[in-house]
Order: structure tokens, then C-alpha cells, then sequence
């Protein structure tokens, strides 16, 4: 396939990422840096995904971005000297903040490649006026200014983590969106509603209880309902729970006896038991 026809996942700072062309036909690799198209000026990313073009129209925006170089070694020195910068900007927007009595908390600040944009990300309870906050800023650093409102999931994104599991965030590897997430789906997946378990590090329901729920749903219908009279492997039992990702049931037998029993080992009894049914009624018609 060639580049022009593939479409670049470029990641930004806080995991910010967007959709690039490559109209101009360059060799990219997956995690290599480049100088794209902003939206007044230049920025600078590394690849972080290449799509195929066909396969990927329906996440795709109509007109995307150009990627317009690969980035070189003084660009990564100027990339160096805005993060610097970045800091700075953090420290005296947060001074002015407290002077002008907002009651806002400050994120982070992302300073656009080309020096023509400085934005800063905030987090608030209610709505802010911020007005004298932009003018002060503006007049500090000489560029164009925006303050940008995001929420507690957004801001859990750009500062990154580890969750409960151990790994990193999904919202900063593979999720695009947020999308709603109630209690309910904590309720079908068996799990404890303490919050401190079933909530990620911006405060909010995980997310993996989103995405899971279809493999819950899948394989918990292989599966006699909890509760459910079956055959075991020592004959009469009842269902206890299912483990979804160790494929078994907790079954316990009449004479109390507890134990696990697997999908396979579930599956091949019922087999089994439909081969025996078998035989009686065909000696039953003969």
C-alpha cells in the first residue's frame, strides 16, 4: 500500500491525538515524529497508529490534516525548549489564578510547536469568567491564548497513571472516546459495587466495564444460569457462580461437596448425556 493511501494516528502532549493525510507521499514509520498541520501554524507528534484508509472512513474527519515533514534534530531541541516553557507557563498561570480568585484547578499547558498557540487545561466546578486571566497571559507570553474546560476523565488522560489492574490507563493507550458508564454493568460482571474497586484514578466508573461487557455477555451464555440444577462430574449439582475468565463454574454437589467446573468438562458431559439419549431412543424404536 502506498503512504499516500494510509492515514497517521498522531499523538501529541497529554495524549492528545488526531487524524493526518500524508498527501505528500513520505515514508513514515509507526512512532516516528513529524511536523503536521495545525490549525493556525505547525505542531509536532509521533505516529502512534497507521490506518488503512478504506478500512478506517467512518472514525475518519471528512478532510483530515496534512502531515507536512519527519521531524529533525533541531525540531526535537525545539520540542525541548517549549516543554520548558510549558513548565514556566504552568507555575505563573497558576499564580495568576490565585490572584485573580478563580476557582478553577490548572492541568496542564500545551505550547503549539511553532510558538502561535499556548493552550492551558482546567478543570472546574462551574462555569469561570476568565477573561482577565486570557489578557494577562496574552500580554505575558505574546501568543495566542486558550484556556480549555475539560473534565475530571479528560484530565486523568493527559496526566496518565496506572490503574487497579496494573497497567496503564486505557484512556491514554487505545481509547478514543468516553462513553456513559452506569453501576448496572458492575452488577452483571459480578463485581462489588465498593467504589474504591470498580472506579479509575479520575474518580469515575472504570472503563473497562464498558468495552468488557460484550465478553461477559458472550460467554456468560455458554453457561447454565447461576442458580440452575445441572450434571456435574459426581452427578446432581448446583450452580454457584461462573468465572468468566477461567471458563468455569462453582458448582456445589448434594452431599455439599464445592467445586469448579469447566466449560470443556461441562460441555463434554452434556455430550455425554445427549449420546446416552441417544441410545435408549433408538434401542426404545427398535
Amino acid at each position: 500500500m502506498e503512504p499516500q493511501d494510509q492515514i497517521f494516528e498522531i499523538e501529541f502532549k497529554g495524549h492528545r491525538r488526531e487524524f493526518f493525510g500524508n498527501p505528500f507521499n513520505l515514508h513514515i514509520r509507526k512512532e516516528d515524529w513529524v511536523i503536521v498541520e495545525a490549525e493556525r501554524g505547525e505542531d509536532m507528534g509521533f505516529v502512534h497508529l497507521i490506518l488503512n484508509k478504506e478500512r478506517q472512513l467512518e472514525i475518519l474527519p471528512e478532510n483530515p490534516r496534512k502531515i507536512l515533514r519527519q521531524a529533525g534534530y533541531e525540531d526535537r531541541d525545539k520540542l525541548a525548549n517549549n516543554r520548558g516553557v510549558e513548565g514556566e507557563a504552568l507555575a505563573t498561570c497558576k499564580d495568576m489564578i490565585g490572584r485573580h480568585g478563580l476557582d478553577m484547578k490548572l492541568v496542564d499547558v500545551e505550547y503549539q510547536f511553532d510558538g502561535n498557540k499556548m493552550t492551558f487545561y482546567f478543570t472546574a466546578d462551574e462555569r469561570v469568567d476568565f477573561r482577565a486571566l486570557v489578557k494577562d497571559l496574552a500580554s505575558t507570553y505574546r501568543t495566542r491564548i486558550e484556556l480549555r474546560q475539560i473534565g475530571v476523565r479528560d484530565e486523568a488522560k493527559r496526566i496518565g497513571g496506572y490503574g487497579i489492574c496494573g497497567l496503564k490507563q486505557c484512556c491514554t493507550t487505545f481509547l478514543r472516546d468516553f462513553e456513559p458508564i452506569s453501576t448496572q454493568l458492575a452488577r452483571d460482571q459480578n463485581l462489588s459495587l465498593n467504589p474504591s474497586k470498580i472506579s479509575g484514578n479520575c474518580g469515575r466508573l472504570l472503563c473497562c466495564l464498558m468495552y468488557e461487557q460484550n465478553h461477559y455477555i458472550e460467554t456468560t451464555r455458554k453457561f447454565p444460569e447461576v442458580g440452575a440444577e445441572i450434571e456435574g462430574k459426581q452427578g446432581a449439582c448446583r450452580v454457584l457462580s461462573v468465572n468468566v475468565f477461567k471458563q468455569h463454574m462453582v458448582v456445589r454437589y448434594e452431599d455439599g461437596l464445592i467445586d469448579n467446573l469447566g466449560w470443556k468438562e461441562y460441555n463434554q458431559i452434556l455430550k455425554k448425556r445427549d449420546f446416552i439419549r441417544g441410545q435408549k431412543a433408538k434401542n426404545n424404536s427398535n
